[in-house]
Parts: C-alpha cells; sequence; structure tokens
C-alpha cells in the first residue's frame, strides 16, 4: 500500500513546461505584433508577469485585471501602443495549444495512477490549462481537474484544497501529498491546510521563504518512493535501494 493515495499536482513547471510553452506563444504574439523579438522583451514581460502572480497568489489582484494588466504594463515600459485585451487573447490562444511535457512525467503519472488518485491543481487559466493539457496527451491519468477560475478560489487557500478533496471523496488527509514548485502558491496552502507537501525543484533553488515543505524533490525518481513508501514500493526497487545503501 503506497504511502500517499491521492496526489494534487501543481501544472506549470510541474509537470508541463511553462517556461517553453510560455515563449512559444509569447514568440508567435510578438511577431503578430511588430514587437522586436527579444531576450530583452522576454524578460521584461516576465518580471512583469511575475510580480502580478505574486500579487494574485497574495489576494491582491483579480485574475482578469491581472491577464490584461501584464500587457498594459508592457506596452507602456517599451513604449508602444496596442490593445492589452486583444493582446491577451491572442497570447492564451497560443499558449492553449503548447503543452510540452516536462522529461519523464509521462512514464511517473503512468506508473503512479496505478497507486494513487491523481488530481491537477492550478492557478492557471482555465482556457489555457484545459488546452495545454489536452496537447500534452496527459488526460487520462487525471482523475480531476481543479482549476482556481472554475473553482472561485485559489491556491494557497484553504478553501481551494479543502473543495478538491472534497470533490475527490477525500477524508484522510494523511494520505494526501501536495506536489508542485511553487512555495508560496503549492506549499504554503498545503501547509496551511494540514496536508503534507512536497515542493518540486529540479533546479535545486534556495528556499528563503518560511514555507517548509514535508519533503524537496529534483526529479520524478526521487518522487515516487516518497509516494510509495518503503513498504509500498515493488520488491525491487526496494532492493534495489538497500543494496544502494540509501
Amino acid at each position: 500500500m503506497a504511502r500517499y493515495n491521492c496526489l494534487l499536482i501543481d501544472l506549470d513547471n510541474t509537470l508541463l513546461d511553462f517556461d517553453a510553452a510560455q515563449r512559444m506563444a509569447l514568440e508567435k504574439l510578438f511577431a503578430a505584433h511588430d514587437i522586436p523579438v527579444t531576450q530583452e522583451n522576454f524578460d521584461t514581460y516576465e518580471t512583469i508577469n511575475k510580480a502580478l502572480w505574486a500579487q494574485f497568489e497574495k489576494g491582491q489582484i483579480g485574475k482578469a485585471k491581472l491577464l490584461v494588466r501584464r500587457f498594459a504594463q508592457l506596452l507602456e515600459t517599451l513604449g508602444l501602443e496596442g490593445n492589452a485585451a486583444k493582446m491577451n487573447d491572442e497570447y492564451l490562444n497560443n499558449l492553449s495549444k503548447c503543452g510540452p511535457i516536462i522529461p519523464g512525467a509521462d512514464e511517473f503519472l503512468e506508473e503512479i495512477a496505478e497507486v494513487a488518485t491523481i488530481a491537477v491543481a492550478s492557478n492557471g487559466v482555465y482556457k489555457a490549462q484545459k488546452g495545454r493539457i489536452a496537447d500534452s496527451g496527459l488526460e487520462k491519468y487525471f482523475d480531476a481537474v481543479f482549476i482556481s477560475e472554475k473553482m472561485g478560489c485559489q491556491k494557497p487557500q484553504r478553501r481551494f484544497f479543502d473543495s478538491a478533496l472534497k470533490n475527490l471523496g477525500i477524508s484522510n488527509k494523511a494520505k494526501v501529498l501536495v506536489i508542485g514548485d511553487s512555495l508560496a502558491a503549492d506549499i504554503r496552502g498545503g501547509i496551511d491546510s494540514g496536508l503534507d507537501t512536497c515542493w518540486f525543484n529540479p533546479g535545486s533553488a534556495e528556499n528563503t521563504t518560511e514555507w517548509q515543505p514535508t519533503y524537496t524533490v529534483h526529479g520524478y525518481e526521487e518522487l515516487k518512493p516518497i509516494i510509495y513508501g518503503e513498504d509500498g514500493m515493488p520488491d525491487e526497487e526496494r532492493k534495489d535501494r538497500h543494496r544502494d545503501g540509501r
């Protein structure tokens, strides 16, 4: 029996490569609006976008306002004229068709789906996320997809996680693991909801926040034994771990 039989997994930069998808979507958008496709302009957008999403996670700005404001601020910073709302619509349409998978995610999900309920837990834009999941081909592994835009609440709010578990019919929180790359959204939300958490940190970033995850992993191979637990691991894998002295 697995240690955790219910996984609430973030989508962006945990299962799907959001950085790559965003780059592809922005390249197409910039070209359509005669914005130079340069690293400097990508970085400018990224700085603006990250700051606004941080405000969203703190409840300081609504998602609809965030989505348009990021392009309004980009145009203002670049000294350009344009329709920020139209740009956002075009960008989300581009993004919805980009679902590159983080290497190893599909193999991980295929194996873990045999022992655990798997649900996506995302703060992303509904239209884009649904399209990207479909494009990725990973949807067959998910028992549910929870996106804040449709739930009326967002990570890290406890209501988001409580609603997800209620929808899944899960009552034993000790068997639930929240997995994601965001300390402020995934890890904080899981901790506040009384759930174990796993920080997906392939880049070995430093945790300078107050939120300490139950586990930190750098890839899916490190994540599997956490989910299985020693007693729930396949026999051969358990033998290998002891043989290697792990």
